[in-house]
């Protein structure tokens, strides 16, 4: 097995059963390009290993995944001098202007997660904690989701970098049409309850118990005849594919870089995302906590 510097790999069962949990506890699970690399390579591992039936997908620490790295040094260190990362040469990476970020976003955050949306294994997604913005294209790209009672989940990508959205633009999908515009122009949360009623998360578990309550889960798909598994996963895919979403997601890709050019044009190339005052958006690093959507709901479940 690979040694992993970002991430942990796990067999279970036999090797029925494989657990992947990203492993930056200290920066609350935020994805780094190493992180990233390394996720498709345990992946891709566990979808050649004949005996894996089940892949899990969790996270150690505080909280499932805060998102992109927005610049930690381990980050910043990727980017250039005797530490660069590898995928920082190629794909994309040698090139000028925003053909650079294009290129690179294709590859490591939109084809990497539809790649793993895709995965010829069953993928369970589990949560806890706050779930922000990128961290949320992890937990979609698995078939399943299952959550601790105390997660929230917020795309603030809009009111705090002035973005559209993440690059894998699921949100329509997984929190429906007007749900969506609601949580991303207002940056608000919603909680495990309410994602459970949206179809979004399929079980909610005490967080104390969250890992052991996700193997049992787990092994009860496990149980299931593994072309069974396949086609059930392949029949619901290839329905969702028909009604536009793949289509839907390379489109929004492509708005998605379209608002990055529009901040690249405005700062003759000195700022890819909105974080100036100039813009109109508070600095993510003081912004405030996040707000439940509910808490100005007459009747919500928290009062107003």
């Amino acid at each position: 097995m690979a040694e992993y510097q970002f991430i942990t790999y796990e067999e279970l069962d036999d090797g029925a059963i494989a657990r992947i949990m990203l492993n930056r506890p200290e920066a609350r699970n935020a994805q780094n390009r190493g992180m990233l690399v390394e996720l498709n390579e345990a992946f891709l591992a566990a979808e050649a290993d004949d005996r894996v039936r089940v892949v899990i997908l969790g996270g150690n620490g505080k909280m499932f995944s805060s998102g992109h790295d927005m610049g930690s040094k381990v980050a910043m260190a990727e980017y250039g001098g005797p530490t660069q990362h590898p995928t920082r040469t190629v794909n994309g990476g040698t090139r000028v202007s925003n053909e650079n970020l294009i290129l690179q976003e294709w590859h490591y955050f939109f084809q990497n997660t539809l790649r793993w949306r895709n995965l010829r294994k069953i993928t369970v997604a589990q949560v806890h904690g706050p779930v922000y913005a990128a961290g949320l294209m992890l937990m979609w790209s698995c078939d399943l989701i299952v959550a601790a009672e105390n997660t929230t989940f917020a795309d603030v990508v809009a009111t705090r970098l002035g973005m559209m959205g993440v690059e894998y633009f699921a949100h329509p999908w997984e929190f429906g049409p007007r749900k969506t515009k609601e949580l991303l122009l207002t940056g608000d949360s919603i909680d495990a309850e309410e994602a459970h009623q949206l179809g979004m998360v399929s079980k909610i578990f005490p967080e104390a118990e969250l890992g052991e309550r996700t193997l049992e889960f787990a092994r009860r798909i496990a149980g299931v005849p593994t072309i069974a598994a396949l086609l059930v996963k392949e029949a619901v895919n290839q329905t969702m594919d028909n009604m536009g979403f793949t289509n839907a997601l390379q489109s929004c890709f492509t708005i998605h870089e379209l608002n990055h050019s529009y901040y690249a044009a405005k700062s003759n190339g000195q700022r890819w995302v909105a974080t100036a005052e100039d813009d109109g958006i508070q600095d993510w690093r003081t912004a405030p906590p996040v707000e439940p959507a509910l808490k100005n709901t007459v009747g919500g479940a928290v009062a107003g």
